[in-house]
């Protein structure tokens, strides 16, 4: 279901314009090795600089625990968990929380929050590293989109084998033309993006039946 779960986010103002006009291909492939310089480098090659801060996701993962209905002892997968910071305040929220995330980064892994080091792991969206319905939940933010498009089916499709009944994604796509040009100025790291009712077919076609999102350039 197209579901806004992120609505507690901060919003974040984008110099989309700007950035079109410095961004090239060496930049693009700098930020697609999600080491330090995407995460802590300059602007043009990713977060320009990625810290823990209350402010983004404590909001958020209330929101998923009440709208989920999740118990104090859920199991939860982040999918593309970066630095585990999402994590870190699920923990904060119950901790009797069952986390785990994983990242293609090892830079990332290696500086998670010390509370949620012992549950990250690096690893491979495409071949999830757990049991087929181990997870309460399992949220996926600006990830999958990092994929080829035939990759990207496959971790949807893991996504899907290791959730019993809940999944969050949010993909990259746009609704109109005005979308897509922002989409496509602004874009550092996605391979697969489309427009969202692509996406849904999309989603039907691999068997994905969890709840999804919209990351629009904006």
């Amino acid at each position: 279901m197209e579901l806004n779960l992120l609505d507690r986010y901060p919003k974040a103002r984008r110099p989309i314009d700007e950035r079109a006009a410095q961004i090239t291909e060496a930049d693009r492939a700098i930020a697609r090795r999600f080491d330090r310089e995407f995460f802590d480098g300059d602007r043009l090659h990713g977060y320009g600089g990625y810290s823990y801060h209350p402010r983004f996701w404590t909001e958020t993962v209330a929101r998923f625990r009440d709208h989920y209905g999740l118990a104090d002892d859920a199991t939860i997968l982040d999918v593309g968990c970066a630095k585990g910071f999402m994590l870190y305040d699920f923990l904060r929220l119950s901790p009797r929380f069952r986390v785990a995330g994983l990242d293609i980064s090892p830079y990332a892994c290696r500086r998670v929050p010390a509370e949620v080091h012992p549950y990250v792991q690096v690893g491979d969206a495409r071949a999830l590293p757990y049991a087929d319905r181990t997870f309460d939940l399992v949220v996926s933010i600006n990830t999958v989109h990092n994929l080829p498009l035939d990759a990207c089916k496959e971790a949807l499709r893991e996504i899907q084998r290791v959730s019993r009944g809940h999944a969050f994604v949010v993909v990259d796509a746009w609704r109109t033309d005005e979308e897509r040009r922002r989409m496509q100025a602004w874009n550092l790291t996605a391979l697969t993006y489309m427009h969202a009712r692509d996406w849904e077919r999309l989603f039907a076609d691999v068997g994905y039946t969890g709840d999804y999102w919209w990351f629009i350039a904006e």
